[in-house]
C-alpha cells in the first residue's frame, strides 16, 4: 500500500522514540481521500474497507513503516516547556509522491507514546473531523497546510469532559519538523544535534541552500520568509490559528495543528476563538508579531551555527527578524491589494485597505461576505456590499475613495471583478457549519460532513447547490469558543 522511505528514522535515536500504534477495538473507515492517495502513490484496496481501516488505524502496521514519536519542545503561550513531543501521534513513515516531494504519513490519536505526559494518546471524533475539514479547506483556498488522508472511527470511547466516540486522523505533511524540534536540542545544549537537524531540514526542504557560504543563516531566512508569506495569506482569509506555539510552527512553512482555529465571521482584529487563549495572545491581529517572535526563538537555537563570534551571530539573526517584518508588510499589502482589485502599487494603498477594515469593524461586516460582495461593487452593484454593514455610511464613503483609486488603472470592470473572485472566497469552513457536521457525525450521520467537504472543494466559485454555505450564522448559531483536540 505505502512505498516508504523513512529518512527521519535514520537520524540518531535521540530525535525520536520508536513506538507502535496501540490497536483499537473496531476501526471503521469514515473518510478516505482518494485523490490525495493517488498523489502519494498509495495503492489502496477500496474493495476491502475493513482491512484499509485496520491499517489506517494502526492495527496493522504496513510493510516498510518505521513508526516513531518525534521529540520536540516548545513555548506554549510564551512559557517554555523543555519536553513535549508527539504525545498522541505516531509518524508511520515517509513516502515520495508523484511530484517527487517527500511527505510524512502520521496517525493522530493512535495511542500513548513516551511523550504522552499521562495522556491516553487518543482523539475524539469531533476534533478529527474538524482537522479533516480545515486541512482540505485550506488546501482548496490555496494556503499551504497539512492534508487529510483519512478519518477512522476506533469503536472505542474517549473520556474528556464527557464520553465521546474515538477516532484517528491520518495526516500528511511536508514534514513534522517544528521550531520546537530545534528547541528540544537547544535546551539540552546539544549543538551537534542542532547541526544534524539543520542539515536534514536544508536537504529536505531547502536543497537550494546546500553549499552556500552561510547555509544556516540562509535557512533561518528561508523559514522566516516562508512564515511571513503564510501568515499574510492567513490574514487574507480571516484565519485565526488559535495556538501559535513554537511547537505548532513548521520549518517547511505549512499550516499545522487545526485545533481551536477558526475563520472570522464579523471582522474584529482582536478576535479570539480558542477557549484557552484567555489574554488574546493569538488574536487575529497579533499573529504576524507572534510569528516573528517564534522565528526569534528559532534564531536563538541556530546562533551557535551562524558564526563563532556570537555578537556577529546575533546581528545576523536580528537582520533576518527585521527582514521578516518588512517582507510580511509587503506580502500583506500584496494580498489585500488583490482582494480590493488593485493591479499595481500606489502610495496610500495601505491606508485604503485599513480604511475598509476600519469600516468593516465599525459596521460589524462579515469578513468573507464583505470582500466577496466587493467583487459585485467592482462591476457597479453596491447594494449587497453595503447591506452587510450595520452602519453603511463609512462603507459608502470608502467606495467613493476606492473608485477614485481604481480610475488610475486601465482594467475593465469585468476583468477586475473576475480577478477579485479568484482571491475572495464565496465559501469558507464557518464554525457553525463545522459544528453542525460534527454533531450529526457523532450521531451517526456523515452526510452533513460530506456535503460541507463538497462545498469547500471549489471555494472561489458561486455554486447554487451550496449557496447556503455562504450565509453567516444567525445570532443563536454563532460558535464563540473552539477547543483543542487533546
Amino acid at each position: 500500500m505505502f512505498q516508504f522511505d523513512n529518512s527521519y528514522a535514520r537520524l540518531p535515536d535521540r530525535f525520536y522514540a520508536s513506538v507502535y500504534p496501540e490497536p483499537v477495538e473496531g476501526p471503521v473507515l469514515l473518510k478516505f481521500n482518494e485523490a490525495l492517495a493517488a498523489e502519494l502513490k498509495i495503492e489502496a484496496d477500496l474493495t476491502d474497507p475493513k482491512r484499509l481501516a485496520a491499517m489506517l488505524a494502526g492495527n496493522v502496521v504496513p510493510q516498510g513503516a518505521a513508526p516513531i514519536a518525534m521529540a520536540y519542545a516548545g513555548h506554549q503561550f510564551g512559557s517554555f516547556v523543555p519536553q513535549l513531543g508527539d504525545g498522541r501521534a505516531i509518524l508511520l513513515g515517509e513516502v515520495v509522491d508523484a511530484s517527487g516531494r517527500r511527505r510524512d504519513i502520521q496517525l493522530k490519536g493512535s495511542g500513548p507514546t513516551p511523550f504522552s505526559r499521562r495522556g491516553d494518546g487518543r482523539a475524539a471524533l469531533g476534533p478529527v473531523l474538524r482537522e479533516y475539514i480545515f486541512s482540505e479547506a485550506m488546501h482548496a483556498l490555496g494556503i499551504r497546510a497539512t492534508r487529510a488522508l483519512a478519518a477512522v472511527a476506533t469503536g472505542e470511547p474517549v473520556y474528556r469532559e464527557r464520553v465521546e466516540p474515538g477516532a484517528i486522523f491520518v495526516r500528511v505533511a511536508a514534514s513534522h519538523v517544528r521550531i520546537g524540534t530545534f528547541q528540544f536540542f537547544a535546551a539540552r545544549g546539544d549543538n551537534e544535534a542542532i547541526r544534524l537537524l539543520a542539515d536534514y531540514v536544508i536537504g529536505r526542504h531547502y536543497p537550494e541552500l546546500e553549499g552556500t557560504e552561510k547555509p544556516y543563516l540562509a535557512l533561518l531566512r528561508a523559514v522566516a520568509l516562508a512564515q511571513a508569506d503564510l501568515v499574510a495569506r492567513w490574514l487574507g482569509i480571516g484565519f485565526v490559528h488559535g495556538v501559535m506555539n513554537t511547537d505548532n510552527m513548521t520549518i517547511s512553512g505549512e499550516t499545522i495543528d487545526f485545533g481551536p482555529c477558526a475563520l472570522l465571521d464579523e471582522y474584529d482584529p482582536m478576535k479570539v476563538f480558542s477557549s484557552i487563549d484567555h489574554m488574546g495572545r493569538y488574536a487575529y491581529r497579533n499573529q504576524p508579531g507572534i510569528a516573528q517572535w517564534n522565528i526569534a526563538r528559532l534564531a536563538e537555537c541556530l546562533l551557535p551555527l551562524l558564526d563563532e563570534d556570537q555578537d556577529k551571530a546575533v546581528d545576523e539573526a536580528n537582520a533576518v527578524l527585521k527582514e521578516f517584518g518588512e517582507h510580511f508588510q509587503a506580502r500583506w499589502l500584496e494580498v489585500f491589494r488583490a482582494k480590493i482589485g488593485l493591479f499595481r502599487q500606489e502610495e496610500g494603498d495601505g491606508d485604503l485597505v485599513q480604511a475598509l477594515l476600519g469600516a468593516m469593524h465599525e459596521g460589524q461586516a462579515d469578513f468573507t461576505l464583505a470582500f466577496r460582495r466587493l467583487c459585485d461593487a467592482a462591476e457597479g452593484s453596491d447594494e449587497a456590499f453595503l447591506s452587510g454593514f450595520s452602519e453603511p455610511e463609512k462603507a459608502r464613503e470608502w467606495l467613493a475613495t476606492w473608485r477614485e483609486r481604481l480610475a488610475k488603472e486601465p482594467q475593465s470592470d469585468e476583468v477586475r471583478a473576475a480577478a477579485m473572485r479568484t482571491v475572495n472566497p464565496a465559501v469558507i469552513p464557518r464554525n457553525h457549519r463545522i459544528e453542525e457536521a460534527i454533531v450529526a457525525a457523532t450521531a451517526g450521520d456523515m452526510q452533513p460532513f460530506e456535503r460541507l467537504l463538497a462545498a469547500l472543494e471549489r471555494p472561489y466559485e458561486d455554486i447554487a447547490e451550496f449557496a447556503d454555505f455562504t450565509v453567516p450564522p444567525k445570532p443563536e448559531e454563532r460558535v464563540m469558543k473552539t477547543f483543542c483536540g487533546t
